[in-house]
């Protein structure tokens, strides 16, 4: 908003019943008569040189959603208030709910909260009206129709029954409805028999009677997930120096290790907020592959988390808060330690290993860190895959074996090799002579190369899989051939010779070493 005393009065207009209507204005636009609802013609003959925008509610909404993630810094529980379209000229709801419960003593009291947040707001360049209540519904009333902004424990019933209707967050029309039999107060509808009013204005309008009044629980839906745990450290010199906020890392990490010891557990996902005071929130992510309870760790993720970002982290004049949130966290297997000094060789392993994908999580994201893994079908092609190593259960699967496995079927040292150790995306065609149609070729040509079959094994009949590829599919029947020089191929014919098809296709899959 321009405060400049000659800025002219400020409006903002939307279409309402094929009329261009207000729907926000300034002090100064109020001064002048103009109102709410009233059409942007009547508007102007007030006030010609009025400043007009147009409404943007995806813009409204993604500053309401900063807003929102920046009151964090006073409670996890910040949910968006009640988005009713505009009607009658009426602009829709813009507030946010925030649950105090247990928060207020941190910054001396409800009043000085209710201070501290609304004195950061102005300097922000909001005017904001709040209200403090024990119920959402009595301080949703409040801060729009009453003048308190803040009601005594157990004064909200006395204090919202002079405010008016709309208080209720109920439709205009239903409130025009009640001010045409001469209802307009919340107070004039507490007392009457609740029966006759449910029968003739619906159960919505007790309903949001009992919620406003406590008589009724209503909760409210956070933005963010509340974490499992969290620490937080504030400071009366906001920090800007990278070196600053990786001792504050390593500080709200130690913090966080006692609580996850008592409860068993291990970090699988934690987020650092960093709260500026003009209102920016800057957020950083990690997570592990499994269930981590080691400070410096943590705190080396986030130095790899940093140092992955394509921009510095803007501290602009210096964070003053800063919270580590343990997003999700898993029952941490504690093994017991060593009593002799020294460990085993494959522990250490292990232990390198994920430490190592942790961190490259960190740095390129835990979801591109992947390993083979082995499919339940016959198709060669379908029968192993990529996973992220961040899947349940993957890290005790892979305990004491490291590398992952680069083809299905990797025999024993000393066991006949039926697969390739090499096996193609895509089976390559290829053109082969044959001395019977059903039988194993004789020569073949493949990648421009004549090759002359000295042994072959097979065939081995690996049906198609109907039910992916449908009923017209056709089967194979692979054969492993070595030619003259002792190269060794896996290839197969496509489809069954006589019952599937009349002139198969040969296609070259694997080699062997």
């Amino acid at each position: 908003m321009d405060t400049h005393p000659e800025a002219p009065p400020l409006v903002v207009t939307d279409t309402h019943k094929n009329a261009i209507r207000i729907i926000a204005l300034d002090d100064r636009a109020r001064a002048c008569g103009i109102r709410a609802g009233q059409t942007l013609s009547d508007a102007r003959a007030l006030a010609p040189d009025l400043a007009c925008h147009p409404a943007d509610a995806a813009s409204n909404r993604a500053l309401l959603m900063r807003i929102a993630a920046w009151c964090e810094r006073y409670t996890p529980l910040v949910a968006l208030g009640m988005e009713a379209q505009a009607q009658n000229g009426a602009a829709p709801d813009h507030g946010l709910f925030m649950d105090v419960t247990g928060c207020a003593h941190l910054f001396g009291g409800e009043a000085a909260l209710i201070a501290d947040l609304e004195a950061r707001l102005l300097v922000q360049g909001f005017h904001v009206r709040l209200c403090l209540a024990d119920t959402p519904g009595a301080a949703w009333a409040v801060a729009r129709y009453g003048q308190a902004r803040l009601i005594a424990e157990g004064g909200h019933g006395e204090a919202i029954l002079p405010l008016s209707l709309s208080g209720l967050r109920l439709q205009p029309s239903l409130v025009a409805s009640l001010g045409r039999v001469g209802l307009k107060t919340i107070g004039c509808i507490a007392s009457l028999p609740r029966a006759p009013l449910a029968a003739r204005f619906g159960t919505r309008l007790m309903q949001r009677l009992d919620q406003a009044l406590g008589r009724e629980t209503e909760a409210i839906s956070p933005i963010m997930p509340v974490a499992e745990l969290s620490t937080e450290r504030r400071f009366a010199d906001p920090v800007s120096q990278h070196d600053e906020i990786a001792h504050v890392i390593a500080a709200l990490a130690s913090g966080i290790i006692e609580p996850l010891e008592q409860r068993g557990l291990g970090v699988r996902h934690c987020r650092l907020r960093l709260f500026r005071g003009d209102g920016h929130v800057a957020s950083l992510s990690v997570q592990t592959a499994r269930p981590l309870r080691n400070a410096a760790m943590i705190t080396r993720l986030f130095e790899e988390r940093l140092a992955s970002l394509h921009d510095d982290l803007d501290a602009g004049f210096g964070f003053d808060l800063a919270r580590l949130d343990i997003v999700h966290a898993d029952p941490f297997d504690a093994g017991q330690s060593e009593m002799m000094a020294g460990r085993a060789a494959g522990h250490r392993t292990t232990e390198s290993h994920d430490a190592l994908v942790d961190r490259l999580g960190a740095r390129l994201g835990l979801d591109r860190v992947q390993h083979f893994v082995l499919a339940d079908t016959h198709i060669p092609e379908r029968s192993f895959g990529r996973q992220p190593l961040a899947h349940a259960g993957v890290r005790g699967a892979d305990k004491g074996n490291s590398a992952p496995a680069l083809a299905p079927d990797l025999p024993a040292p000393d066991a006949l090799v039926t697969r390739p150790l090499i096996l193609f995306d895509r089976p390559e065609l290829m053109h082969t002579i044959a001395e019977v149609p059903d039988g194993p070729p004789l020569r073949f040509r493949w990648r421009g190369v004549f090759y002359e079959v000295a042994r072959s094994e097979g065939p081995e009949r690996i049906a198609c899989e109907w039910w992916r590829d449908g009923r017209g599919a056709r089967s194979r029947d692979y054969f492993r051939v070595e030619d003259r020089q002792g190269y060794r191929f896996w290839l197969f014919r496509h489809g069954l010779y006589g019952r599937e098809t009349s002139e198969p296709s040969w296609y070259m899959h694997g080699l062997f070493a």
